[in-house]
Formats: structure tokens, sequence, C-alpha cells
């Protein structure tokens, strides 16, 4: 198991202050650009020094401030794979791998290479040098590299992020198939929460260096907490809400009071709809709990569907907008109108904090 749970701050403001564990399934740590995620990794590696809190894994401290314990990367026993895998150029792939390697003696180094070169079906490889190889060959030999130290725990910042898009879904399923043999904790940043619901099992998502309580990958596309969560979800409406006696919320942005699933939290600031979630009313949904009348704003022809932009009594910019995805035939049937009435489950309505 890896335990985090350290605070870091950096000149300017910005103070990184993170809780999470990592055991069995991979972790994922969600967020927007600069929110703290890589600065996380370099903490667990032992690349930067958190300014108080504790790092464990499986029992072992590798960082506890009152304890003053710091281990140096080398003795983590954790293998990094960085952005850009940062292979050295000048030697081969076997070279590149026999670096992560612990023992001392040579012969030994290059066994350890070998092995990890049949392995990440690199065979035929060996000699060759870093910018001789494709995307792919490239990630395998950096994650050999890391396998090679023998390592307790893995580190994934964005691996993804220097393929190109041909390259990603085959990569991906590889690293998916290393992921499912490992047997120690991982943690894999990203930007994509398409990767981390295929890759990942648990989530913590960061939002201005603060991590959220974490949750499974499932329970955060399901039912997000926060608008950050429901953000790093894909959720694409949002508006102020406030509680009302009767058990509802009133909607402040879109200008309509609607029946939520459940009595809202004193805590509730903000409800969400999914885009593929609002649909299109028709005549037995007059008497429907949340039906609003809607102007369309603009209808916007998406390579696997429409997606309508849609003014609501409360106005016509920023979070008062609905977004609704349709079906192509389903848009095409209701004839381009210039007005709309939609209708939004209960049971579909997010509240968030």
């Amino acid at each position: 198991m890896l335990s985090v749970d350290i605070k870091k701050r950096l000149p300017g403001g910005f103070t990184l202050d993170v809780r999470f564990r990592a055991d069995g399934e991979t972790l994922a740590l969600l967020g927007a650009s600069g929110c703290g995620k890589s600065l996380t990794l370099r903490c667990v590696a032992g690349v930067l020094r958190p300014d108080e809190g504790v790092i464990e894994l499986n029992g072992r401290a590798l960082f506890d401030s009152d304890r003053k314990i710091n281990l140096p990367p080398q003795k983590r026993k954790i293998g990094y794979l960085f952005q850009q895998y940062s292979l050295f150029p000048n030697m081969t792939v076997a070279q590149n791998i026999a670096l992560g390697v612990q023992y001392e003696k040579r012969d030994v180094r290059r066994a350890v290479a070998a092995r990890w070169i049949s392995a990440m079906h690199l065979d035929g490889l060996g000699n060759r040098r870093p910018q001789e190889l494709s995307g792919g060959e490239r990630q395998r030999v950096a994650l050999a590299r890391a396998l090679a130290s023998e390592p307790e725990a893995l580190l994934f910042d964005e691996p993804f992020s220097a393929l190109d898009d041909y390259l990603r879904w085959q990569v991906e399923l590889e690293l998916a198939d290393t992921l499912r043999e490992f047997r120690g904790p991982s943690v894999f940043v990203t930007h994509s929460r398409d990767e981390a619901y295929r890759l990942c099992g648990q989530v913590c998502v960061l939002q201005d260096g603060k991590s959220e309580r974490q949750t499974s990958v499932k329970g955060l596309f399901r039912s997000p907490e926060t608008l950050s969560a429901a953000l790093i979800s894909g959720c694409k409406n949002f508006s102020r809400a406030e509680a009302l006696p009767d058990g509802r919320v009133r909607a402040l942005d879109w200008g309509v009071e609607l029946t939520v699933p459940d009595t809202p939290p004193p805590d509730t600031r903000f409800i969400g709809v999914r885009a593929h979630y609002i649909a299109p009313a028709d005549r037995v949904d007059v008497y429907s709990p949340n039906l609003i009348n809607c102007t369309v704003y603009r209808a916007i022809d998406d390579v696997f569907g429409s997606v309508i932009m849609l003014a609501t009594p409360g106005g016509d910019s920023g979070y008062s907008l609905l977004r609704a995805e349709f079906p192509k035939s389903v848009w095409a049937a209701l004839g381009n109108p210039k007005t709309l009435a939609v209708k939004i489950d209960p049971d579909d309505i997010m509240l968030l904090t």
C-alpha cells in the first residue's frame, strides 16, 4: 500500500495539500493543468521534498517530517515513468534498461535487461537508440527500465502525452496488460477522464493543489460530489443552486425550480446534469416535474450526433445555457424548431458542493 499525506508550499502562494491511498487498483490523479498532479508524483518519488507530512510504502516510511525521514529516490523502490520517458539518447535500448537494474555486476545487469527486452516485446531492438524507435517502443523501453529496478510501486506522469493519437490506443492496451500483472500500488496522472476510466479503479481529484475525497472511478462518473469533480467527469451543464423548503432546488442560472432525487444537503451550492440526459419533451410530459421551456440558441452538427445549445428562462450566456446532445435522427425529427421544451429526470440531477 502507498499512503500519502503531505503539504508542499511553493513561491507565489501555491500550496499542495494532498492525501490518498493506493492499494491493489490503480489510482488516478485527475485535475486541471497546474493543480499539483505532477508535483505530487515528484514528492512521492523523492525528487522534491514536502514541507510536512508522511509518505509510506508497504509500511516503510519514505518521508516523515516529524521523524526526520527522507529517503533518496534510489532507496524508495519506486518506478517513475515521466511524460517524455527521459531515455538517454546516446545509449542503446539495452543500456537504458540496464540503468534500472540494482545489481552491480555487469553480466547480471545485461541478463536482467535481456529478460525485460523479451518481456516487453522489444526483441531485436536491444542495440537501437531511442531516436530509432517508435513512440510505443520508447514507452515500452521506459517501462522496462522502471520495472527492472524491481519497484514496489509505479508512478505514471501522463505517459501518453508525447504520443500521436494513432499510437495511444495500442500503447494504452500494452500498459493495461502490465498494470494487471503488477502486484504493487500504482498511481496514474492524466488529464483524460477516458484514460482514467479504462485504466484505473480509484480516483482522487485535485483542485488548486488540494485533494478531494478519494472514490471509485465509477463512483466519480455516477455521482460526483463537488463541482470540480463533476467538471473532470465531463459534465457540461451547471447552475448555482439553493435549497427550497419543500425539498426542491432553485436553479439560479437556469431560472427554474426543480425536483431532485434527495433532499439537498445544507452545503449544496450547485446542481449539474449531463448533456445526454436532457431529452425533448412531448405532449405527455406537460406535467413533468422538471420541464424547462427553452429557446434554441444554436444547433451544432457534431460527428456522431447533434449538439443543441438552449437558452433557459435564466438567460443565454454562461451557466444559463444548457447543452443537450441528441442523436441526429431525433433532432431531424424535431424539424429544427426555434423553441424547445426539454425534460430532466430528477434522478439525473447531481447535487454538488
